[in-house]
């Protein structure tokens, strides 16, 4: 014990953990995380903060949108569909019977965006083994704890104040990218919190007709009850709704008006910067946050791409992992691959598309059929055959 320590303990002068004086593992329990700006950050309050709301979804949103399909390996390297895996229908029809497969990856997609752990989806399988449903563990409502152990993950998860155990083949972990081990919503807590700081200051000083534009001086000796009476009658007649309108004053009453000073020119600049600081922790491009200062016509495309391939990606690259770990066997892992079909995200304009087809089928890349169905086009026939149109070459059929 410190000297410190003892001397508060002789007089008594001991902080004692509570509501009061709360201990940082109290915060922690009930999920919320302390900020600069008072404000305690969880999950659902980073929400509550427009930018932060926005990544979330772009990324979440993305990956729910992609399809997915599970391909199968054959003897001449080529990859085609497997609609008769049972992962298939997971994956790019239903999860369950109540959640559609994109709305399921979503969902996860948000949690491992924003909870301590990340985000779960438990494996149903039938009696030999076979995926059958995958059910979102929601964080909220029955939170999971992760311990390493030495024989790898263990998952425990509490319902109705039961922990159960769930084997680790048995459940889709798609972890968080927080370096602390927190989560990103305790990691960006400064940002979130002094974010919505602004956004409350902002609520509440346009609440009162944006600001103080001048200052009411009554001649005199005015005596309290004078003062709290001429600003409620001011206050009536010339703000909020009423704000803007012609004012007529008596005598005795002096009206100054005041100027913007330098802090107040700076909030909508300050406001914007924390989008930007928002979109690095998110690893989302500004514009995509709507923040469009730098984007233009010619670089969005650009920064779309740019999204895909350092944000976007990480998240393709975790789900098909995990869906290679947990939904296939060591068997199937030499046979089958899942795969996010990310060419619709990057989709450039129709003419340059048509370009990229024409030349692809005059190398023998792409047939008609291939170049048809990528523009959900019905095939033809005779179109199945590699041809370069230019020099009538021909190549086997598909």
């Amino acid at each position: 014990m410190t000297i410190a320590s003892r001397v508060q303990s002789w007089f008594g002068l001991e902080k004692k953990a509570g509501i009061a004086a709360p201990e940082p593992w109290l915060f922690e329990l009930f999920g919320a995380q302390a900020s600069g700006s008072s404000i305690r950050v969880t999950p659902r309050i980073a929400m509550e903060c427009a930018p932060v709301a926005c990544a979330v979804n772009a990324i979440s949103q993305a990956v729910g949108l992609l399809p997915v399909h599970i391909l199968k390996r054959g003897t001449d390297g080529a990859k085609d569909r497997a609609p008769e895996h049972p992962a298939y229908r997971l994956l790019h029809h239903e999860a369950n019977e109540w959640t559609p497969a994109g709305k399921l990856r979503q969902e996860v997609t948000r949690d491992a965006l924003l909870y301590k752990h990340g985000g779960f989806a438990e494996i149903i399988r039938v009696g030999d083994g076979r995926p059958f449903e995958l059910i979102r563990i929601d964080p909220e409502v029955s939170p999971i704890t992760v311990t390493m152990t030495s024989d790898g993950p263990a998952y425990a998860v509490q319902e109705d104040g039961i922990t159960r155990q769930i084997d680790r083949a048995n459940i889709l972990h798609i972890p968080s990218p927080s370096l602390s081990g927190l989560g990103l919503a305790h990691d960006a807590r400064k940002v979130i919190g002094l974010s919505l700081l602004m956004e409350r200051h902002a609520e509440r000083l346009f609440a009162n007709g944006a600001r103080p534009s001048g200052l009411l001086s009554l001649k005199g000796n005015i005596s309290t009850d004078t003062l709290k009476n001429a600003r409620a009658a001011w206050n009536a007649q010339h703000s909020a709704a009423n704000s803007g309108g012609t004012a007529v004053l008596p005598a005795d009453v002096v009206w100054q008006s005041l100027t913007l000073n330098s802090a107040d020119a700076q909030f909508l600049e300050l406001r914007k910067y924390q989008i930007e600081e928002t979109s690095r922790i998110f690893r989302v491009p500004p514009h995509l946050l709507y923040e469009m200062g730098r984007a233009t016509w010619g670089n969005s495309e650009q920064v779309g791409q740019e999204f895909l391939d350092f944000s976007l990606m990480h998240w393709v690259s975790a789900w098909e992992g995990e869906i290679r770990l947990k939904l296939f066997d060591r068997e199937e892992r030499d046979k089958y691959i899942a795969e996010f079909f990310t060419d619709g995200f990057a989709r450039a304009d129709l003419a340059a598309r048509m370009d990229a087809y024409s030349k692809a089928i005059a190398a023998r890349i792409l047939s008609p059929n291939e170049a048809r169905a990528a523009e959900n086009r019905p095939p033809y026939s005779g179109g199945d055959r590699f041809e370069n149109p230019n020099t009538t070459a021909s190549g086997a059929a598909a």
